[in-house]
């Protein structure tokens, strides 16, 4: 088992635009995409991720990606 010195949390959400609009939108994946090779480039790892959803503006729901990162 691997011990690590730092530990990164990001949160990455969907459009509220196309919540309202839509009912729903998805995860951006392009964005996700494009964190996680960023991060990945400065050295995190991707230890841990889990979809939540909450509610959005009383009528709707909205998911988000929560990332745990490490190095």
């Amino acid at each position: 088992m691997m011990a690590y010195k730092e530990y990164k949390v990001l949160h990455v959400t969907e459009g509220g635009l196309g919540t309202i609009f839509l009912g729903a939108s998805g995860i951006p994946i392009k964005r996700l995409e494009v964190t996680l090779n960023k991060e990945a480039a400065e050295g995190w790892t991707l230890l841990f991720q889990f979809v939540e959803q909450k509610r959005f503006m009383l009528f709707w729901k909205r998911e988000a990606v929560i990332i745990t990162l490490a190095r």
